[in-house]
């Protein structure tokens, strides 16, 4: 199976839960062929718990109403399907690439306590190495022993380097002597973890704009990209989070973490529709490669089946 089709099972299998827990009563419309409105009622209410947001919601139920009125009997799955598509179309990130004219590159993960940070980023180190890029591994994350060990076993496992301060160090500092380091061994990737802080605490956003600054001066243009990991498992309620951190970190795309644990998959939906920022990844497990490029056709498919 190649890295497309690896990625799409692990999408589809990532919102088992979704599927099973949330959307499996819909099936039975899906297939019914025409849609009176209760059954249409009866469907809004499903993709409402499956946490798709009213917004989406309402544009859904509203294309199947207006498909139903015109031709009467219709394929509603492949309806949905398509109304899904073009909202989450334009979510697929650009790939991670190296890049000769732009050579070291880096990535800066942020996010608040508890989203996954630090196993995404020790995930993602994986998935670049196992593409035959170089990559340095930086412990931005000073204010926990255990992110730093937990980064180190990461390190470890997927074969790179990892760049540790002491526990209570300047994040700022360890992020420019990891950006300058890369640098100079002509590193493709530099992925930084950051401390997990709260979105609406001013303080801890002042002092990841530090971190920011930091890595410019190391780097004209660095960081190159700002992943902010969201929880899947708190559905819509990531949504301010996200916000918070679009405005406040440069956030270029959305990482959703822990899909394969949450009946809210459906929440990529607004997230998408309110953010209109691409998402990188999902994280699908625990395991080293439970890490896919995000596929909006395979979100389709898994969410609402074959």
């Amino acid at each position: 199976m190649g890295i497309l089709g690896s990625a799409f099972s692990k999408i589809k299998k990532g919102l088992q839960k979704t599927q099973e827990l949330a959307l499996a009563p819909i099936q039975h419309l899906l297939g019914a062929g025409r849609l009176g409105d209760d059954q249409l009622a009866e469907l809004e209410d499903m993709l409402l718990q499956a946490d798709l947001g009213a917004s989406a919601t309402e544009r859904l139920i509203e294309k199947l109403r207006s498909e139903s009125r015109q031709r009467g009997e219709i394929d509603a799955r492949a309806v949905l399907k398509e109304e899904l598509l073009k909202i989450l179309g334009p979510a697929k990130a650009s790939p991670l690439e190296p890049s000769e004219a732009m050579g070291t590159q880096v990535i800066l993960l942020v996010g608040v306590n508890g989203a996954g940070k630090t196993t995404t980023l020790g995930k993602l180190a994986a998935h670049l190495k196992g593409e035959g890029q170089s990559v340095l591994v930086v412990a931005g994350d000073t204010f926990r022993a255990a992110a730093i060990e937990q980064l180190e076993l990461w390190g470890q496992r997927a074969g790179v380097p990892v760049l540790c301060s002491q526990m209570g160090g300047d994040p700022a500092a360890i992020a420019f002597d990891g950006a300058t380091s890369a640098k100079a061994k002509g590193l493709s990737w530099v992925l930084v973890d950051t401390a997990g802080r709260l979105h609406n605490k001013d303080s801890l956003m002042r002092e990841l704009d530090k971190m920011r600054r930091s890595l410019q001066k190391a780097m004209p243009g660095a960081p190159h990209r700002v992943f902010l990991v969201l929880d899947a498992t708190t559905g819509q309620n990531g949504l301010q989070q996200a916000l918070a951190f679009k405005q406040a970190a440069g956030v270029t795309d959305l990482v959703i973490a822990k899909l394969d644990g949450s009946a809210k998959g459906g929440a990529v939906v607004p997230i998408v529709e309110k953010m209109q920022l691409p998402i990188a990844f999902v994280g699908v497990g625990e395991q080293m490669g439970d890490l896919a490029p995000f596929d909006p056709g395979a979100f389709v498919e898994g969410l609402l089946g074959d």
